[in-house]
């Protein structure tokens, strides 16, 4: 299976751009509130150092089969970043498998833009033929958990590392979440 390129993504009110290393000055004032690491764990990356994390994604995983697919996340209505979605993408037998995963600034959150983005996400895996779509959340990051159910996964008995896995499998619930968010897709 050839390896999967990011694309942009839009949706009703977002922007899902490919990440680039020019991202990195502003995603570290929207990534700098502490509280954004109390379930992930670390502390904000200053501008420099997200630069290089970049660069180091932007040349891709060095496995083979293996695409690291990252988007900043840009609400139009306020022109400006607010968060990031990011999927590894895996061949299993002759599917492909995606685990995504979010973030959105604290100054955004609470309207709906994690789970925007998470469902035109998952809608745009959907069309380049991945068939199961997982996450991995903490336990008690309930907005996590709701942004997960919202894109169309379901929780699981799998634990890896402390946090919860959810899953989608293809036709479970990708037409609903294709739908609700209003996807496009373009290169």
């Amino acid at each position: 299976m050839n390896p999967l390129e990011a694309e942009s993504i839009t949706t009703a009110r977002l922007d899902l751009v490919p990440l680039g290393i020019g991202h990195a000055e502003e995603m570290a004032e929207v990534l700098s509130d502490p509280a954004l690491h109390a379930f992930i764990g670390g502390v904000p990356d200053s501008a420099e150092a997200l630069r290089a994390r970049y660069e180091r994604l932007a040349g891709g995983c060095p496995e083979p089969g293996v695409s690291w697919l990252n988007w900043v996340v840009r609400l139009r209505s306020e022109g400006r970043l607010t968060g990031t979605v990011q999927a590894t993408v895996t061949a299993s037998g002759h599917e492909r498998v995606a685990e995504i995963a979010w973030v959105v600034g604290t100054a955004w959150q609470g309207r709906g833009i994690a789970t925007e983005a998470a469902r035109g996400l998952v809608g745009w895996l959907d069309r380049q033929s991945v068939r199961t779509v997982t996450a991995h959340i903490h336990p008690g990051h309930r907005a996590s958990e709701a942004v997960a159910a919202a894109a169309g996964l379901a929780v699981t008995d799998v634990w890896q590392d402390g946090e919860r896995g959810w899953l989608r499998r293809a036709g479970t619930h990708a037409a609903d979440a294709r739908a609700d968010s209003g996807a496009e897709s373009g290169s």
